[in-house]
């Protein structure tokens, strides 16, 4: 049915028409005169046809182009969000694409270390960063009671990865276990970003002794919020051990 729809049918028409027209006069059934009214009258009919068409597609662009307008006034008029929720369905996948569209140095703040200790959150998270050849240097902030950790889980795997060198020892300062960030330039813009979670429920879930994210936030670059974490993670590395 919708194919039926499609087809022309005044064109159609209009042929056919013309054909039994031009059979009809070969036949002397019908007149010479006959035979050019007609064709006239489907030349006219025609030409009716394309100037109703043409009108609707002067409707039609014209309609276009006030949504289009509209669309674009609207964008405008929204201001973008600071902060995207990131939740478990999309929370590896984010954390792979930080890792590896970072570049410059990245800063982890206030990271449970004791999550490292499975390999796959290894390799999801602290890998691709240590292995990506736009980063130029890791440091950690991390909170003095992780200080074993860090030696027993983290030190093995990352004198496994290329680009090992790049990972500073941590700064040891007393940190309280409120928020975790980890901050660095992305690209292609270049700005500073940041993936922001809170420690506890409902951000973070322990399981055997462990703080694994659930849920983080996305801090976008032009968010206000960068500039303070990048101010809290100064203060804290320009503290005394």
């Amino acid at each position: 049915m919708k194919n039926l729809l499609k087809i022309d049918w005044d064109i159609i028409a209009g042929i056919a028409a013309a054909v039994i027209a031009v059979v009809l006069h070969l036949l002397h059934v019908v007149e010479e005169d006959v035979l050019l009214t007609i064709v006239l009258v489907l030349l006219a009919l025609l030409l009716f046809r394309d100037l109703r068409r043409e009108s609707l597609d002067e409707q039609l662009s014209e309609i276009l182009r006030q949504t289009s307008e509209g669309v674009q006034e609207v964008r405008s008029k929204l201001d973008p969000v600071d902060a995207v929720l990131i939740g478990p369905r999309q929370l590896r996948a984010e954390s792979r694409r930080f890792s590896e569209t970072s570049r410059g140095e990245m800063v982890w703040f206030n990271v449970c270390f004791q999550m490292f200790k499975s390999q796959d959150v290894f390799d999801l998270m602290l890998r691709p960063a240590i292995e990506n050849p736009h980063v130029s240097g890791i440091q950690f902030i991390s909170s003095t009671g992780e200080q074993e950790l860090w030696n027993r889980f983290l030190v093995p795997k990352i004198q496994q990865c290329s680009g090992q060198e790049k990972v500073r020892e941590p700064l040891w300062r007393p940190l309280p276990e409120t928020i975790s960030f980890i901050l660095a330039d992305i690209e292609p813009a270049g700005a500073t970003e940041a993936l922001l979670s809170f420690w506890g429920e409902p951000f973070m879930s322990r399981e055997t002794g462990r703080q694994l994210p659930r849920y983080i936030f996305r801090v976008q670059q032009h968010s206000e919020l960068v500039a303070r974490l990048v101010e809290l993670e100064r203060q804290h590395r320009l503290m005394d051990p």
